[in-house]
């Protein structure tokens, strides 16, 4: 190329150069800056859900932000025990915080989390169950958003009861008349699996046995505390007559959630307390029992209804996320209706809006959410303080004691009672 053909050029050359310049700096600096990424921390399993049926979606409703979601253990135990300590540690990576409803008041009382209450309209928050919401919230401020619910529940084989002529159970006395008349005709193995080791499945089964006689753990509202007055012993008194009558088995203070579901899924028992998630597996096309189960609240004592332990699941906004504003949004989004819909389709998990029970997309595909409902209207929180942990662990101690012989019921409970009251002492 000649030396006149370079110069004819460069001019033409700069006007481009100026050109693409100025298209630079005139380009909005949103489109510029990378996305903003949340961190949220939760079990694998959860993870794995959250992966399949909302990151995606998620992220191409709102392109500014990215959802890193981080898989941790399945123990929720060992979940909310890494975010105390990302929090004790003053600079915790994460934004959105999936949390059980139990922690609410520990995290909020330790001023982690941000007060949502001011972003929520009142018919917004009406369209949640008013016990998730419960479960949610501490000292009258509002910590997280539903994204969905659990719920304790009884299983029952209802073509044993039905070939038999008994209606589904309504009392502690009905469920053991029944497991013992199917047992006798050879019919099960045993009446009623429940979860007895020492661990948070036992407090929350025994909270359900308990509200079932009319008592109490400890009343949020004035700290009193219930363990050792005569509904409890009488409780414990059901628990370890289910072993002694033989209507249950004697390892079952070893069993956790799902020893409990197999021994029901094989068809060796009549009854099983377990959690929602039983229910998919145990109609699996490859379940001995597909088809032949249904499920109601746990039963109680004449007057006195038995409750369904609440397991709300929440998102609520870490107080040093640096994206409060995009956390919020992502909340809104992720609590939505259309997406909680999508979500309980793909997961079968419990939704956290009432109308959702009886979405007909929902029960086509899950024809027993109607009955999940009335169990739903049965919803107990376990105590909302901000000791729950503590007082969690005590309960579980003292009453594993009782149930395996190694205390007396009556000295058991005296002895939780006193130091749950020593632990909340002001």
């Amino acid at each position: 190329m000649s030396k006149r053909t370079q110069k004819l050029k460069s001019p033409i050359v700069v006007f481009f150069t100026v050109l693409l310049g100025i298209l630079l700096i005139s380009v909005p600096p949103a489109l510029t800056q990378q996305p903003v990424v949340l961190n949220v921390l939760m079990t694998a399993s959860d993870a794995q859900a959250w992966r399949e049926a909302l990151v995606k979606d998620f992220e191409a409703n709102n392109p500014g932000i990215r959802l890193n979601i981080n898989a941790g253990p399945n123990s929720v135990n060992f979940i909310e025990d890494l975010y105390t300590s990302a929090f004790i540690l003053g600079d915790s990576p994460y934004d959105l915080i999936n949390m059980d409803g139990i922690w609410t008041p520990k995290f909020a009382a330790a001023g982690w989390l941000r007060d949502l209450s001011d972003g929520i309209t009142k018919d917004e928050l009406a369209a949640f169950s008013p016990k998730d919401m419960d479960g949610l919230s501490y000292e009258g401020k509002l910590y997280g958003i539903p994204v969905r619910s659990d719920l304790g529940m009884l299983y029952y084989r209802q073509d044993l009861l039905k070939s038999a002529g008994f209606p589904p159970p309504e009392t502690f006395a009905d469920l053991m008349k029944i497991s013992k008349v199917l047992k006798e005709k050879g019919k099960v193995n045993w009446g009623y699996v429940w979860q007895g080791r020492q661990y948070e499945g036992l407090a929350a089964m025994f909270v359900e046995v308990l509200q079932g006689f009319g008592g109490y753990w400890v009343n949020p509202d004035n700290l009193e505390v219930g363990l050792d007055k005569p509904e409890s012993l009488k409780a414990i008194a059901f628990l370890k007559q289910t072993v002694e009558a033989g209507i249950t088995p004697p390892g079952v203070t070893t069993y956790q959630e799902e020893e409990t579901r197999r021994i029901f899924q094989n068809g060796q028992s009549a009854f099983l307390r377990n959690w929602p998630y039983v229910w998919t597996l145990a109609n699996a096309d490859d379940s001995p029992i597909k088809g032949k189960l249904a499920i109601k609240p746990m039963v109680g004592t004449a007057g006195k209804s038995g409750g369904a332990c609440l397991g709300t699941w929440g998102l609520g906004i870490a107080k040093t996320s640096k994206h409060p504003e995009e956390a919020w949004q992502a909340i809104k989004y992720l609590t939505s209706e259309s997406v909680q819909r999508k979500f309980v389709l793909h997961t079968g998990f419990v939704p956290s809006r009432p109308s959702l029970f009886t979405d007909p997309q929902i029960v086509a595909k899950y024809p027993h959410y109607p009955q999940l409902l009335q169990v739903a209207k049965k919803a107990i929180l376990r105590p909302p303080i901000a000791q729950y942990t503590q007082a969690s662990d005590i309960l579980q101690r003292y009453l594993s004691s009782a149930l395996t012989n190694r205390m007396t019921p009556e000295k058991a409970m005296k002895a939780a009672a006193s130091e749950t009251r020593q632990l909340l002492k002001i």
